[in-house]
């Protein structure tokens, strides 16, 4: 509470003090109020972003482009082999990646992915049918650390569960 008092104190001083000129209509502000002003500023700025990538990962994590994706992925015995799955350990995707695009009608996604033996990751593309507002998987492949690609889509029918086959 000290420190919302300390800022409206310290920003009706820089209100207050609009003559830079006239030394006895200016009030001198302590050094350490301005630190605690940074400070206090700095934090409420942080923690705004930290929300907001909180919130956006959360957004991706529900949609249906990004559990399609997954789907495709858990659905391959061969892949899931491949990386030591189960466990899988799904990783936040990286916003900055210019491989994630993502808009009204198509989604394009890089998610790390991880087992107990090694990671990589999946890349898929996906579509919104203007119809239904359903989106499908058009492309789905895990590229490991090693090299290794390995495509979800059109695998031997020994390697990957097919939806008809569920």
């Amino acid at each position: 509470m000290n420190m919302i008092l300390d800022y409206i104190n310290v920003c009706q001083v820089f209100t207050n003090s609009r003559d830079v000129h006239s030394s006895d209509s200016m009030m001198r502000v302590p050094i350490i109020k301005l630190q605690q002003f940074a400070i206090f500023t700095t934090l409420v700025t942080g923690s705004g972003i930290g929300t907001m990538y909180y919130l956006m990962q959360k957004k991706f994590a529900e949609s249906d482009y990004h559990k399609l994706a997954l789907q495709k992925l858990e659905a391959c015995t061969v892949a899931m082999e491949s990386l030591g799955a189960p466990p899988l350990k799904i990783h936040n995707i990286h916003l900055s990646d210019r491989d994630n695009r993502i808009d009204k009608q198509a989604a394009q996604l890089k998610i790390p992915v991880t087992g107990s033996k090694t990671g990589g990751y999946l890349y898929t593309s996906s579509t919104r049918d203007p119809i239904t507002n359903r989106w499908s998987v058009k492309l789905a492949v895990l590229r490991l650390r090693e090299g290794q690609i390995i495509s979800l889509m059109d695998p031997p029918a020994t390697q990957c569960r097919t939806e008809d086959a569920d």
